[in-house]
């Protein structure tokens, strides 16, 4: 079914202020899952929000705290997340890094005992409309196989870059697995199947049955170098945050644990020249130009297929399973209940 922005934000902020969360907290997290929606990934969207609501009411996120920072060096903010809903820790350590970022020319948040960020393409892409190049790496519970292994050790370890231009700032979101958890999960979720090569089943054996992958592992992108990244984000991630590594965390899945990830999140003054923002974008409309292979697919550069879901979702509204969506709606009116 067809739902509009201001549908989505206005129920999700409702559902979480019935659940004692802050207003301006609740907008936060709403705004992060709704862009997802926006731009066409919806395993990052509102599919998750049923699973923030419960967390909420079991105790294992804090609606109300932005979680507690100190600066461990000049550049490096230490962020104990207090359990916080993910999005609202994030923003609010992104704030702490503008106020130190003029003097240093950058700035780096580790983060730790926070909740599920979401989409990381938000994150740095409120770095980068501030002129500032946006980096942002997170860790996940091991649902990854290593390449040429059949068991889950790594995390999905997502990286998410952004550099400003005098255009639409260059934005490029990844996991280092083929694809991310919430992906197979929604696949499961409506009975679907997934393509051949992304995930093993428990006995480690190729699958397409998405409910067998959520129980095995995914696989690398790109084999031994998605590995290699995934593996180097890991150790980076734990080494900055002091958070758990991949076989040791819990809670960005599941309904039951307390999330023990980590996030890395850094800010970057580094434009060398005053012209230089308007040369990266004639190089990007250069790549955008260039031969295609497919005359009727033209070339484009990271983000602009999510910036153009996005726009055609702001006019049409988008997609959502109408079976989400009679849930949401349904944990509306039994609101009353969690209080």
């Amino acid at each position: 079914m067809n739902i509009t922005e201001q549908a989505a934000m206005a129920l999700a902020v409702q559902l979480l202020g019935q659940r004692n969360v802050l207003k301006d907290h609740a907008i936060t997290q709403a705004r992060v899952l709704v862009e997802a929606e926006l731009k066409g990934h919806p395993s990052h969207g509102l599919q998750r929000l049923p699973r923030v609501l419960k967390r909420i009411e079991r105790g294992l996120i804090d609606p109300r705290t932005e979680g507690e920072g100190r600066w461990r060096s000049g550049v490096i903010l230490d962020v104990d997340g207090q359990s916080g809903l993910g999005p609202v820790v994030a923003m609010a350590a992104l704030r702490r890094l503008d106020e130190r970022i003029g003097a240093s020319g950058m700035a780096l948040a580790a983060i730790r005992n926070n909740n599920h960020l979401g989409m990381l393409a938000y994150y740095v892409e409120q770095i980068a409309a501030g002129g500032r190049i946006g980096i942002a790496m997170s860790s996940s519970e091991a649902l990854v196989h290593p390449y040429g292994g059949t068991r889950a050790m790594l995390g999905t370890n997502p990286i998410a870059i952004a550099v400003p231009t005098t255009g639409r700032p260059l934005v490029l979101d990844l996991a280092t697995s083929t694809v991310s958890m919430g992906k197979i999960h929604y696949h499961a979720a409506n009975g679907r199947p997934i393509p051949p090569g992304w995930a093993r089943d428990a006995d480690g054996l190729p699958t397409t049955d998405a409910a067998r992958a959520t129980k095995g592992a995914i696989a690398p992108f790109g084999g031994a170098k998605g590995y290699g990244l995934g593996i180097a984000i890991e150790l980076l991630v734990a080494a900055l945050a002091g958070s758990a590594l991949a076989p040791d965390i819990r809670g960005t899945l599941d309904d039951q644990s307390i999330c023990n990830k980590g996030d890395v999140l850094i800010a970057i003054d580094a434009l060398a020249a005053p012209d230089l923002a308007g040369r990266l974008a004639d190089y990007l409309d250069a790549v955008r130009a260039s031969p295609a292979a497919d005359p009727d697919h033209p070339v484009s550069v990271p983000g602009d297929g999510a910036d153009r879901r996005r726009q055609a979702s702001l006019s049409r509204g988008f997609d959502v399973e109408p079976q989400l969506w009679d849930e949401l709606n349904a944990l509306s009116l039994s609101a009353s209940s969690v209080h």
